[in-house]
């Protein structure tokens, strides 16, 4: 069975940038054009209707990350990517749409090509923030949060990582709790989510059989 291209949605206000992503978006492999509305009200009803994998939010419809999150809780599959404004290129918004669960962030005034190689490494990883957009700080964990952080990122759950790390599940448990607070995450996938979009973690390259 062929799987179908990523679907691509977007939520904007211009129609001028509406019309050339849908046309950036069609004349790109790979990638699926879905559709588009002007108003951030319209956006779950586009999003119920579409059910795109990628949805690009303009930052000035999305200024706290509300719509992000919204959008996400309610389909986990979704991955957003934000359209940050020059307005709100500081490390502020950036971090809060990150915690919100945006996959992308990215500025909504690069170049086309640009936009497309976010759109397909955000679909191909574990997300994509531009580096000039990129958090400066990073949560401050212990090493043996750290720790704890690199083995749930590699699928590990609390007896795992005890054994691997030869302390009790109520240890395990306590730095748990401690990541989730310190990188204001909402859970173990959440946390993991940010380390790599901040680069706390990073990626380990596929190994080819």
């Amino acid at each position: 069975m062929v799987t179908p291209a990523p679907g691509v949605a977007l939520v904007d206000p211009v129609p001028l940038y509406r019309e050339g992503l849908s046309a950036l978006i069609r004349r790109t492999a790979g990638l699926r054009w879905l559709g588009s509305t002007g108003h951030p009200h319209t956006a779950v009803r586009l999003h119920e209707r579409l059910r795109p994998d990628v949805l690009l939010i303009d930052s000035v419809l999305d200024p706290a990350g509300h719509l992000a999150r919204l959008l996400i809780d309610g389909d986990p599959h979704l991955q957003v990517i934000s359209l940050v404004r020059d307005a709100h290129a500081g490390t502020d918004y950036v971090r809060t749409v990150l915690e919100a669960g945006a996959r992308g962030v990215v500025p909504r005034s690069a170049e086309p090509d640009r936009i497309v190689r976010v759109i397909l490494e955000t679909c191909r990883s574990n997300g994509y923030v531009d580096p000039n957009l990129r958090p400066r700080s990073r949560p401050a964990l212990s090493r043996r949060e750290y720790e704890v952080l690199t083995l749930i990122a590699d699928g590990l759950e609390n007896q795992s990582i005890a054994d691997a790390m030869h302390v009790s599940v109520e240890t395990v448990r306590s730095h748990v709790k401690g990541i989730l607070r310190k990188m204001r995450a909402r859970d173990r996938t959440h946390a993991v989510s940010l380390g790599y979009r901040t680069g706390l973690l990073m990626a380990r390259p596929a190994v080819r059989e």
